[in-house]
């Protein structure tokens, strides 16, 4: 069953987390890195182990690089949060890291988590060096400038805008902001493989769009105590989403519609690729 193995998944990916702490100096802002990769899915760690298992890679050789992209993912989080960008006080059920400390020691441990997920990316179990160093180069491009953060740009500057963001330029900002992340998850066992990454990308961009789709249909319908954060914000600050611009069923239409081409460009790998499958349709019924 799904839930079982991204479960499974998890508790191994945060075990790794774990261990990639362990030897750090007992300092608050450690404890605050701890804190803030606490809970959540780890879908996109489940990623990167589903995509290399389809290329023979066992599970022990792609593990730091599933916990690297959580950890990547757990720093935009941190930052996401703080006052000066979306000034949250709750995610995954708990205080944010800013509200339990400070918002330098926030900053700090989210710089920390950044440099944590290159770190992990240079762990030799990932293979040779110059797997290594793709690896690195895609996380790179997929968390900065030209990926997540020009995202996280572009939903702050739309903000302050003289008019909500078309349905163009709302798909053109979660490409970034959501997507990216999710496509260097989708292709990482393709790039310590040396594989074509061409199939994984299409199947990437349909589902992390998918995905952001639900995660606004959710910020409408969801239950607070389920997903763990404030909902409704969105709608409250006047803020351009998929329900905004198509409305709730054709934003619900839309998002089967794009599970079904996620599965379309797995054809490739044939049953070998139903576990990722099994993520697409998760991706769109997930309470949180």
């Amino acid at each position: 069953m799904f839930p079982e193995r991204l479960a499974q998944a998890a508790e191994e990916i945060g075990g790794a987390l774990e261990a990639a702490l362990a030897g750090k100096a007992d300092q608050p802002v450690v404890e605050a890195m701890r804190y803030a990769l606490r809970g959540g899915k780890r879908l996109r760690g489940f990623l990167v182990l589903e995509s290399a298992a389809l290329h023979g890679i066992s599970r022990a050789a792609a593990l730091p690089a599933a916990a690297a992209v959580e950890a990547l993912h757990a720093y935009s989080l941190v930052h996401d949060d703080l006052p000066c960008m979306d000034d949250d006080d709750l995610r995954r059920g708990q205080p944010t890291v800013h509200v339990r400390w400070d918002e330098a020691t926030a900053v700090l441990a989210g710089d920390a988590l950044q440099t944590l997920a290159f770190e992990l990316c240079c762990d030799p179990v990932l293979g040779p060096a110059e797997r290594r160093v793709a690896l690195v180069a895609a996380l790179a491009k997929a968390s900065g400038a030209e990926g997540m953060v020009l995202g996280q740009a572009l939903d702050i500057a739309a903000e302050s805008a003289a008019a909500p963001l078309t349905l163009e330029e709302i798909t053109a900002l979660q490409a970034g902001k959501t997507g990216a992340l999710i496509g260097f998850a989708a292709e990482a066992g393709a790039i310590l493989a040396g594989a074509d990454r061409l199939p994984l990308r299409a199947y990437a961009e349909a589902f992390g769009l998918a995905f952001q789709i639900a995660d606004d249909i959710l910020d409408v319908e969801g239950d607070p105590e389920a997903a763990g954060k404030r909902l409704g914000k969105d709608a409250g600050a006047g803020k351009a989403t998929f329900v905004s611009l198509l409305g709730l069923e054709r934003a619900k239409a839309r998002a089967k519609d794009l599970v079904t081409m996620a599965e379309l460009a797995l054809a490739p790998y044939g049953a070998a690729a139903e576990t990722l499958r099994d993520a697409a349709r998760f991706a769109i019924a997930r309470q949180s």
